[in-house]
């Protein structure tokens, strides 16, 4: 299949400004690289007309497809359509379909449309509608001189769904996609990127063809198996797969793109289990991993968030001499806490996590960064003591990953965690 050249621009000044992270460019670029496509470049352009054009026509020299985001709305800076048009010499015309569908979405929730929203009525003459099911502005898909541009709505799930709905299917049916995805994602936990390319070099050298990107992100590392030339079938990258995950052991969590705690979530479903957490650094993160996933309720009992001494002591019943005795960050009010909220829910696991996410606390012995997991299963009660560098959201995030990660390694080996337990590494 020929290299297709896409290239992006995310167009807005809260984007250069810092009011908006550009999080289009990450989700983007992994939803396209599952299909086969490699984003060539990615630019971001404020809101002037001028701007947009000159960006425009210069990835329009480059590519064969254009995405554009943002600047779709009814406000007098949304000119991104316009900007568009005028760029490819087409005039701006009404769509009296487009009329009726903004009419519609704001009569079902019972609201009168803004006049201002009338704007978006309009698109380029030969630009073909693409319906957003979430919101109010169409995405857009323009055919000429043997290019596509593609013009997505701004609001992340706006986009999403145009995307997903729309532009995907398109572009399956010219065959411009791959058959299923362009690579095999082995995703790892616990294992530095380091230690983990050291492990599967060995087999990786066995397999001349095999393009490898890897991910390292909060304790974890995804590693990405494609053959660009197509010397490896996706049979035997798969095949690659399995065996980097038997070299891996305990440190493999799965093929493909699951969480931690969606992995999680299946092996308490497959074995029955429930569980609970109680949280005090990480402020409600654990609990909120485990209700993102549909039908949680099936293995997750609920969370407490006992942030102070007091709530420990009155939620949890931590005896007040304990914490006096050991802090509220240590080991003992870590198994307190997990004990505490596994009998309070009568869960058949608990999670705990108590710590200085920092950036104030801490002291000589456990200074910012230190946290203590608790893990309570139907046999017994441990804590882990994990040091996490890095910024307050870092480390909360960092701390939930890894008490997801003991809980998995617990469930995939059916057995309680000793003192040696393995270690995060790296």
């Amino acid at each position: 299949m020929k290299q297709t050249k896409l290239e992006i621009l995310t167009i807005g000044n809260e984007l250069l400004i810092g009011l908006r992270v550009n999080q289009h460019l990450a989700y983007l670029g992994e939803q396209l690289a599952r299909v086969g496509i490699h984003p060539q470049r990615n630019v971001v352009v404020n809101d002037e007309e001028g701007a947009i054009g000159r960006a425009f026509l210069s990835s329009w020299g480059r590519g064969d497809i254009i995405l554009v985001t943002g600047g779709l709305g009814p406000t007098p800076d949304d000119i991104t359509r316009e900007c568009i048009a005028q760029s490819l010499g087409q005039k701006m015309v009404h769509d009296p379909e487009i009329e009726a569908s903004l009419e519609a979405y704001f009569r079902r929730r019972d609201k009168k449309m803004p006049e201002i929203n009338r704007k978006i009525a309009y698109r380029p003459e030969r630009a073909e509608v693409l319906a957003n099911q979430v919101g109010t502005a169409p995405g857009l898909w323009i055919e000429q001189d043997g290019k596509i541009a593609i013009l997505l709505p701004g609001p992340p799930a706006e986009l999403e769904n145009v995307l997903q709905q729309e532009v995907l299917p398109r572009l399956r049916t010219r065959g411009t996609l791959t058959d299923g995805e362009a690579f095999v994602q082995v995703r790892s936990a616990g294992l530095g990127e380091s230690f983990l390319m050291e492990l599967v070099q060995p087999l990786l050298d066995l397999c001349p063809g095999v393009e490898i990107a890897s991910c390292p992100h909060e304790g974890m590392v995804d590693l990405r198996l494609s053959s660009p030339d197509g010397t490896l079938s996706r049979e035997q990258l798969e095949g690659l797969g399995l065996q980097i995950a038997q070299r891996l052991g305990p440190d493999f969590v799965c093929l493909g793109h699951d969480s931690l705690e969606q992995v999680v979530f299946d092996l308490l479903r497959q074995q029955e289990l429930t569980r609970a957490v109680a949280e005090s650094c990480t402020g409600g993160l654990l609990a909120s991993r485990f209700t993102d996933i549909p039908g949680s309720s099936k293995v997750f009992l609920g969370g407490v968030v006992c942030y102070t001494n007091d709530a420990k002591v009155q939620i949890l019943d931590i005896p007040e001499t304990l914490l006096a005795q050991h802090g509220a960050v240590s080991p003992e009010t870590a198994v307190a806490m997990a004990t505490g909220v596994g009998e309070c829910l009568g869960s058949d696991y608990a999670l705990s996590v108590t710590g200085f996410a920092g950036p104030g606390g801490g002291d000589e012995a456990n200074p910012v960064g230190t946290v203590y997991l608790g893990l309570d299963t139907p046999d017994d009660s441990w804590a882990r003591k994990v040091y996490f560098p890095g910024q307050r959201a870092q480390v909360r995030t960092q701390a939930v990953n890894a008490l997801l990660d003991w809980l998995r390694r617990t469930l995939v080996s059916n057995r309680v965690p000793g003192p040696a337990e393995h270690p995060m590494r790296g």
